[in-house]
């Protein structure tokens, strides 16, 4: 449980709460390079930890992302013509370059020094891994990009659900890092099989294990913490466990165990208090699933099961279209798509879950940590301290792996999960 100062730490991400200036100070996914793809296309309003900005590309293929008003008189550029390298103000003319320089002022005099006073904010962008990330924080001092753990090279395959959900951030983030709901709620789509590891056809996915009550061990890193869910495998039980090593990289990111055909992640952004970006993403491996395949297994395409704003057709108003006689039949939710199930858990708690009195048990132990974690952390930012993950020595994302395998009882999991060797195996 925590008290109402905390959960409002670790929740809040609107004007100047901790949590959202220790979001800032990292790179922020801020919407899909799909989005924006179009040279001269439509402008895409951006929104992310309470603040609205316009993405767009320009006729020569540069990306901009701009503060949404217009700095003459406020008006939205999201309604603007993008055109001939540049944003125009529907309203007096005035034009915007990705750099934020005016270039135009339809409105003023010929010549008017105006033109050369005035720049609009603009913010530094990196296209990588199916993603447009931005740098929010202080612009006199911004990093150099660090790849994320699921796209360590420019050329990584990946294939990205995107799904606009209405509650807070850090209960999505909790179903996320959450290995024990997925042997209940996800059990008709994680099945249990006689696999020597966990495997994945455009069915379902199988795991080696029957075990519904993992033990749970986790350790703080620098980046976050990672944690084991300890299973009894299907075969010699006796001798071996089955482990899922799954990392949490503060403050968007989670690894969950891969399969035989593909590593998953989830990419989780706030848009505000109340409202979250969802991104869970296949990539890499043997087999990477196309964007349109992922997003059918999961039940969650645009234009079928999603609006054009990328919310969900299925509600808490219309209870989600669950299918009760599927569930007389065998379904356990009535739902299909493991993000849809997710979906229900997360909204049916309200827009931010009151978490002073609710009750966990052992296997709650990686949401302990992720709550204690994050409001240490938030407090930190609060007194003037860098971000969690933003110190030196870092660990480069690239070097981050979550695991899944069965292994002998004498294995202990930490060594599978050290970064560090994977840095020294790497060099």
């Amino acid at each position: 449980m925590l008290t109402h100062e905390e959960n409002d730490l670790l929740t809040r991400v609107c004007g100047d709460a901790p949590m959202g200036e220790l979001m800032r100070q990292h790179w922020t996914p801020v919407c899909l390079i799909e989005e924006v793809a179009e040279r001269d296309g439509t402008p895409l309003l951006v929104e992310v930890l309470g603040g609205r900005y316009v993405a767009f590309r320009d006729t020569d293929g540069r990306l901009g992302l701009l503060d949404e008003l217009c700095p003459h008189r406020r008006a939205s550029l999201v309604f603007g013509r993008n055109e001939e390298c540049g944003l125009r103000c529907l309203y007096h003319g005035w034009k915007m370059d990705v750099e934020g320089n005016v270039v135009a002022m339809s409105s003023e005099p010929e010549g008017s020094p105006l033109l050369n006073k005035v720049k609009h904010r603009a913010y530094p962008v990196e296209e990588w891994g199916g993603f447009v990330w931005a740098w929010l924080g202080d612009q006199e001092n911004v990093p150099a990009f660090d790849p994320p753990a699921f796209a360590p090279t420019k050329d990584t395959p990946v294939a990205i659900v995107k799904i606009r959900i209405p509650c807070n951030w850090a209960q999505i983030h909790e179903g996320q890092i959450d290995s024990a709901h997925s042997s209940s709620l996800h059990s008709s789509d994680m099945k249990p099989a006689r696999v020597e590891g966990a495997s994945a056809d455009d069915q379902a996915w199988y795991r080696p294990s029957t075990d519904k009550s993992p033990r749970m061990q986790t350790q703080t890193t620098s980046y976050g913490f990672h944690y084991a869910a300890i299973r009894k495998p299907i075969k010699n039980a006796s001798t071996h466990n089955y482990l899922r090593i799954t990392e949490f990289i503060a403050p968007f990111m989670s690894l969950i165990p891969p399969n035989n055909n593909y590593n998953v992640a989830s990419v989780i952004v706030p848009i505000d208090d109340e409202t979250t970006a969802f991104h869970f993403v296949a990539w890499g491996g043997k087999k990477c699933p196309s964007t349109e395949d992922w997003r059918k297994f999961n039940h969650a395409r645009p234009g079928i099961d999603l609006d054009e704003k990328w919310r969900s057709r299925r509600t808490l108003e219309n209870n989600f279209l669950q299918d009760r006689q599927a569930m007389k039949l065998g379904n356990f939710t009535g739902v299909p798509g493991i993000p849809n199930q997710d979906i229900i858990m997360w909204v049916s708690m309200g827009k931010t879950v009151n978490r002073t009195d609710d009750l966990l048990g052992a296997s709650d132990l990686a949401i302990v940590e992720f709550r204690r974690l994050m409001v240490d952390a938030a407090r930190k930012v609060a007194e003037g301290g860098k971000a969690i993950g933003t110190e030196e020595p870092r660990i480069p994302h690239a070097c981050i792996a979550s695991r899944e395998g069965v292994y002998s009882k004498e294995t202990d999991w930490r060594t599978l999960a050290d970064a560090t060797e994977q840095i020294d195996a790497a060099e």
